[in-house]
């Protein structure tokens, strides 16, 4: 089956060159997985082709994508959560436990361990933190930037990332 390539404009692929390495890092690590990173960055790359047209000029198109992969990473983790819920609500059969159960039960274990890596204490945050902490140390955003892809105030962004600094300070 062939490809039909949709008309790109220029621009819009000066978008993906150069912003498209550093989103694809954002999303691997909001995921934690490499294969649903590549599901989200082609979503997100959809998305912005689709509003491209409509973007205003004035907006920064680096902050735009970010918000963009945030959304669906949100979006991607309620799903999951809904899943999860649905899972929990049905036994498996097999001695009764539940595979929401076994999963908590394997978390707070896997939290008595001697030792956490950081990947797993990032995933721990709270969404919120997670999302600012990773785009502004792992994507290089400033605050203002963080605000408007997170839509909150700057100072809310900044009060985000310390958080989750202290957080992570606390448990290593």
């Amino acid at each position: 089956m062939a490809r039909i390539k949709l008309p790109m404009p220029a621009p819009f692929e000066e978008l993906i060159e150069r912003h498209g390495r550093e989103l694809m890092r954002y999303l691997v690590r909001a995921t934690g997985d490499r294969e649903d990173a590549a599901d989200l960055f082609q979503e997100t790359f959809v998305r912005a082709y689709r509003a491209y047209p409509r973007l205003d000029p004035s907006r920064d198109a680096r902050v735009w994508l970010y918000a963009i992969a945030t959304n669906l990473c949100r979006n991607r983790a309620r799903a999951t959560a809904r899943r999860a819920a649905v899972f929990a609500a049905t036994p498996d059969g097999a001695g009764g436990s539940t595979p929401a159960e076994t999963l908590a039960q394997r978390t707070r274990a896997d939290a008595t361990g001697p030792k956490l890596d950081l990947r797993r204490l990032v995933a721990r945050l709270p969404d919120k933190q997670r999302r600012a902490l990773l785009m502004r140390y792992f994507g290089g955003l400033e605050y203002a930037e963080i605000a408007d892809a997170l839509d909150c105030s700057e100072q809310s962004a900044r009060a985000n990332v310390s958080q989750a600094m202290k957080k992570l300070r606390a448990a290593w």
